[in-house]
């Protein structure tokens, strides 16, 4: 009979669909009836408080006479500024992403000592089943990397006989076990993907124990294993500030409300991986470098700022790129006058720019971060302050790296894995509850027709 077309959608399930979206819209005026809190979030979106944490903290407004207004963006990991993390690495040069990892899951800044074993430990671990590459990743090639790490990562349940013990010590070690080998199961995710559907060569590389995070990457992806100092160092720097974002972002949430149903940490970082890989969350920065893409195309002289607000009014009118009416990788949900992962970012953007060449593009980003915020005002007679968020940066970033966009969101996923495990060890700590928020039925009640009256 041969293989059924899964992917076909028939006349049948077509219409079956026009009665779906025809039976489940609700009133939107029912919403503001209701004070429902859509995307847990109230009228002024502002988070709604739904958990505590100690694992870090976002701080984006302040109180002047009794009320809240934006000020500059800041991010504490465990209560530690991230620009002194970032400056504190950089200037004598260990592991950022190792080093913050040991801090978001043990609460405080690892020693020396302390960080070489943990150094170790993740080396340790970083070790996939015999045969898993063959038989998992390279014998179902995906052409979205999130799925095949999302699958991977399920199946790895399979190899752990202690797989449903959600003692603290186990999930801890799990979880250290996945922050070791997201790097492999995402680069030779794209590996297989590169070979088998882009036609190229298959090249697999063994992780090295004595390189970091960052440089594994560059060393596993690269056909000749070679990066540079200053490479391998940013993209470091990308991984620290990709790694937390506070307890409310979507699948951090996701690990909290999945965690507090009790289950295994494998069905736990699954799901968190299912809402990483949504384009309202992990996958914004590949629209930035999209949009660029189409700028350069239509913008003939990147040094005239008349062109570039041009085409920028041309994005908000609809009238541009996807006509979506955005301008990629400005604003932020709960960022007004800054990001600070924007904001350190920057600092090194230049100077990779001048290794690989790019000046000219990077004159382009910096033109855009400062005349958008001031078009959007004016298009949109927006109140709250916008600024480029990380997203504006970290996809350009990417590509003078040669990273390839489809690891783009598996990147933040092997950066982010850190501050969803510190969240599961703190949800199973503390909470105890299974979340459960609740929503309100507003359909009319009817009666039951009999079959033969219908």
């Amino acid at each position: 009979m041969g293989n059924p077309n899964y992917s076909d959608i028939t006349p049948a399930v077509r219409k079956l669909a026009a009665v779906c979206i025809e039976n489940s819209r609700i009133e939107q005026s029912l919403y503001d009836h209701y004070q429902v809190n859509r995307g847990l979030r109230d009228l002024n979106g502002k988070g709604v408080l739904t958990g505590l944490t100690e694992i870090s903290e976002i701080v984006s407004s302040k109180e002047v006479d009794g009320k809240t207004v934006g000020c500059e963006g800041k991010l504490y990991y465990r209560g530690i500024d991230i620009e002194d993390i970032v400056d504190g690495f950089v200037s004598d040069p260990h592991p950022g992403f190792e080093e913050i990892t040991y801090l978001l899951l043990c609460g405080h800044l690892p020693s020396k000592e302390q960080l070489a074993e943990f150094q170790q430990t993740l080396a340790g671990y970083r070790t996939l089943p015999t045969n898993f590459v063959r038989d998992i990743i390279l014998k179902a090639p995906s052409k979205d990397m999130m799925n095949t790490l999302a699958r991977s990562v399920l199946t790895l349940y399979a190899y752990d006989d202690n797989a449903n013990d959600i003692s603290i010590d186990n999930v801890l070690r799990q979880c250290l076990q996945l922050i070791a080998l997201f790097p492999l199961l995402s680069v030779y995710a794209y590996q297989a993907y590169n070979h088998y559907q882009l036609g190229q060569s298959l090249v697999i590389h063994h992780p090295q124990p004595h390189l970091s995070t960052a440089e594994n990457i560059l060393h596993l992806l690269r056909p000749d294993s070679k990066y540079t100092e200053l490479e391998a160092k940013i993209l470091d720097i990308a991984l620290v500030l990709h790694a937390e974002h506070g307890g409310g972002n979507n699948s951090t949430f996701t690990t909290h409300v999945v965690s507090s149903s009790g289950t295994d940490t494998y069905s736990v970082i699954a799901a968190s991986l299912g809402s990483l890989k949504g384009p309202k969350h992990g996958g914004a920065n590949i629209k930035v470098v999209q949009m660029f893409e189409d700028m350069k195309q239509q913008v003939k002289d990147w040094t005239d700022e008349e062109e570039i607000i041009t085409y920028l009014r041309a994005l908000l009118h609809k009238e541009a790129f996807d006509k979506a009416g955005l301008i990629y990788g400005m604003g932020h949900a709960v960022y007004s006058l800054s990001d600070p992962r924007a904001c350190i970012f920057s600092r090194y953007v230049e100077q990779l720019s001048e290794e690989k060449g790019m000046q000219k593009e990077y004159v382009l980003y910096s033109a855009v971060e400062r005349l958008a915020p001031k078009i959007i005002a004016e298009e949109r007679r927006m109140y709250k302050g916008v600024s480029a968020n990380i997203d504006f940066y970290s996809g350009f970033v990417y590509r003078m790296l040669d990273l390839p966009p489809e690891l783009y969101t598996p990147i933040f996923a092997i950066a982010r894995i850190a501050g969803w495990s510190a969240h599961r060890i703190e949800e199973l700590i503390n909470a105890g509850k299974i979340i459960r928020p609740a929503y309100k039925n507003v359909c009319e009640r009817g009666v039951y027709v009999p079959f033969a009256d219908r």
